[in-house]
């Protein structure tokens, strides 16, 4: 679909267009992406196990559209085809080369295009399916098992037709494994799940989580072996996903330059952020990897090189690299970067590998001439850039996001009004709306030669992948058929397909999700870092000295003096904070609510709503620490006033009560902190310190902050709360009181209050949560 110049405008300027329902959303169906073309009759008809296959002309025995089909129809409906007879009706499919015309489409492969193409005729007694090719065949019986809807203790189809092919070949997702490695039957499901979307890449970044031959040092404790890694290719081959490989370089490697075996190619001695693009062994190192992965990943086209954020290139000049000499050989240091692109990309090319890279900063236009024309550009860059990338033969991909680098718990699919924040200044966005937006109407529709689009799952905060798959199946919907349907109806069609028609109110449950998690965050406030080391450089160049980092913190009130007099204005600073915290209380018990009504009800991706129990309990667990703060200032000053009236045991016991209260932000932290473990383990490898006779070497990256690099294992999730001097707090309240109560005669209290203590609470222990 082209949108004229004027109507891009028009866009631009007004943000979403209107639109009415589709015609299938209209009357009940739900189905994503949208067809092209829909034509529907007046009648509707039942579907039964009574309906049998017809296998056609074209099919193989053992097609995957006929096995999806039989999976899908188990798994979704409980309903196996001719299990009686087969009277009631017949499901034909067919495969047909030239048998179904595509229209109009923004990608110029028309063959890529057809190929993936199908048709559906649904009638009372007979349903045709009918592709080009298998692939075709396949999407084809997807949209036919999305269409059947259950009611009155059956299921029904629409009388009519479909046509439908997508617009741009190459719908993929980013899926973010370089801080956890999910277990290969998670990455199973997903690579299906993202199949059942007419996903057709699986983006996988690794880094040290896959067993390269050629650079043991990096593999990490728990990390895919090759034969694991070419099962899981073979798996999303047969789906029609490509299992794409993601290596970062020459920046974003400290999981490389971290190792003293590697530090000698560091681009400056004391960064381990970016690679020396001048070091031979540079490309010995890299080509090395690329051979491990490609060797494991065999019948996949493409090659994710990601030449993400290479600030620094062609700007060392230092004992171990000299760059900025052959930069100006060159002529730019975009120049420079183009070089490095062209030796690491021609050796994945030299190999029939498709690569994809980013063409970004320090390149500007001039420089794009001296790349190669077989790459394909992984993101648009507006007027500027993209008809230069197009001159030059280099087709281009739009690229979204359903996560950012700021989110935490969970994306900002919808962000909450401002008079519900305490920093005004907070970041936020919405992600649905920017996927929608860029990919549908993107000035790249008109300069650039596009071939696909890419949402990227970005886990630089530390998000279980299973929040993504909103973004992921908007994003695969508006690759296929830009700007159709109406966001709201996307967002509803994937909840019934995803969860399935017994979820309720998903749309509130999502909203109070991303709300809770921007609350999450913004009820900290931040200050410099004593713990770790400097910032060493950003995007604007680099730091001297380094930029102290930054982490997240909360004020407390003051301890008790002599005698437990108490002067603080803790409430009063901090009324904002904890009348948004109350508020944010409330929705937390509804959010909850829909949790666990939604987790009765529905059956498919259940697991889902498991991990959405976890990080809502942590956001209650946050919030009632708030809460539970202001209570023990409250306490604190109620213990004052009893001194002060000799009323002393009242006053003890007033201190005491805080310090217990204390215990237990302790205690709710410890149990949602154990129990989002727990859950989260179900998929994902542990995330430890040595394991099958590897060890993991901790060094933080010298320029990201990535949340889960800054731990081990899984407190990076508590680690603000971990910082907070709550323990030391908390001795200067207990000191204060066994003074006092020295002073009258009455037993000092004794027990330590180790507030880093992580352990399960003695005494007070409370069973993990049973979803079932």
């Amino acid at each position: 679909m082209k949108i004229p110049k004027h109507l891009l405008a028009l866009l631009f300027c007004i943000g979403l267009p209107a639109t009415t329902l589709s015609p299938l959303y209209e009357r009940g169906y739900t189905v994503l992406p949208e067809p092209q073309k829909v034509t529907l009759s007046a009648g509707d008809f039942p579907f039964s196990a009574d309906w049998r296959f017809e296998a056609g002309s074209g099919i193989a025995a053992n097609d995957v559209a006929m096995e999806a089909l039989r999976e899908d129809l188990d798994q979704r409906f409980h309903l196996k085809m001719g299990a009686r007879g087969g009277l009631a009706g017949v499901l034909h499919l067919a495969i047909a080369p030239g048998s179904v015309t595509i229209g109009a489409a923004q990608d110029r492969d028309k063959k890529a295009i057809a190929d993936q193409a199908y048709r559906i005729d649904l009638a009372a007694r007979r349903v045709t399916i009918t592709a080009n090719t298998s692939v075709g065949l396949f999407y084809g019986v997807e949209t036919f098992v999305q269409l059947l809807k259950p009611r009155g203790g059956s299921l029904w189809l629409p009388e009519g037709h479909i046509e439908d092919w997508p617009d741009l070949q190459l719908r993929q997702i980013y899926w973010d494994d370089a801080h956890h490695l999910d277990r290969p039957e998670a990455l199973k499901k997903a690579i299906r799940q993202a199949a059942f979307f007419k996903l057709n890449g699986f983006a996988l970044k690794l880094e040290g989580h896959f067993q390269f031959k050629s650079a043991p040092a990096i593999v990490e404790p728990y990390a895919l072996t090759p034969a694991e890694y070419q099962d899981l290719t073979n798996y999303g081959l047969k789906y029609h996903v490509e299992l794409i490989p993601y290596l970062d370089g020459p920046a974003h490697i400290a999981f490389i330059l971290k190792h003293p075996e590697y530090a000698q190619l560091r681009e400056y001695p004391d960064s381990n952020y970016e690679l020396c693009v001048t070091n031979p062994d540079s490309y010995k190192l890299m080509f090395g990897m690329f051979q491990d992965l490609m060797d494991a990943n065999r019948g996949v086209k493409h090659f994710y090189l990601s030449t993400d954020e290479p600030y620094y290139v062609g700007m060392a000049d230092n004992s171990q690299c000299h760059e900025a000499q052959r930069a100006k050989e060159l002529g730019s240091v975009g120049k420079m970067l183009a070089e490095f692109v062209t030796k690491a990309s021609g050796y994945l090319h030299d190999h029939g590998r498709t690569v994809m890279f980013w063409g970004e900063f320090p390149m500007k236009p001039d420089d794009i001439a001296s790349l190669p024309s077989h790459l394909v550009n992984g993101e648009v860059y507006g007027p500027l850039f993209d008809p230069a990338f197009r001159k030059h033969g280099i087709r281009e991909m739009i690229y979204t996001s359903s996560q950012g680098g700021y989110a935490r718990l969970f994306p900002d699919y919808f962000p909450g009004p401002s008079s519900q924040r305490l920093h005004t200044s907070a970041r936020l966005s919405n992600r649905l709306v920017d996927t929608f937006r860029k990919m549908s109407y993107d000035t790249a529709r008109r300069d650039a030669d596009l071939v696909g689009e890419i949402n990227a799952g970005w886990a630089d905060m530390g998000l279980h992948p299973e929040t993504f798959w909103l973004g992921y199946a908007v994003s695969a919907s508006t690759g296929w058929r830009p700007g159709s349907p109406d966001l709201h109806e996307s967002a509803s069609t994937f909840y019934t397909l995803y969860y399935g028609w017994e979820q309720s109110n998903m749309d509130r449950l999502y909203y109070l999700m991303s709300t809770q998690a921007q609350f999450w965050n913004d009820s900290w406030d931040t200050s410099t870092s004593t713990s770790r080391k400097g910032i060493w450089g950003y995007s604007g160049g680099i730091h001297n000295p380094r930029r102290p980092a930054r982490d997240e913190t909360i004020p407390l009130p003051p301890a008790p003096g002599a005698g437990l007099s108490y002067q603080s204005d803790w409430a009063e600073k901090n009324a904002r904070r904890l009348q948004l915290t109350a508020e944010y209380l409330a929705e937390n018990s509804e959010l909850l609510g829909l949790l666990h009504e939604n987790y009765k009800r529905v059956e498919l991706n259940r697991y889902n709503l498991e991990v959405y129990l976890s990080v809502a309990a942590m956001y209650r667990h946050n919030l009632e620490m708030l809460e539970s703060i202001a209570e023990i200032d409250s306490m604190l000053k109620g213990a004052a006033a009893a001194a002060e009236k000799n009323q002393v045991r009242q006053a003890v016991q007033a201190v005491d009560r805080a310090i217990d209260r204390a215990r237990s932000i302790q205690f709710s932290r410890n149990r949602a902190l154990r129990d989002l473990q727990q859950t989260w383990y179900k998929t994902w490898f542990p995330r430890v310190a040595e394991a099958n006779g590897r060890k993991f070497l901790h060094e933080l990256d010298d320029v990201k902050d990535h949340l889960p690099d800054r731990t081990i294992d899984m407190t990076y999730i508590v680690l603000r709360e971990l910082q907070l001097p709550l323990g030391e707090w908390m001795e200067q309240i207990q000191k204060a009181r066994n003074q006092y109560a020295e002073t009258h005669q009455i037993p000092a209290r004794a027990a330590k209050f180790d507030w880093k203590d992580l352990k399960p609470v003695s005494g007070m222990e409370v069973g993990a949560i049973s979803l079932e």
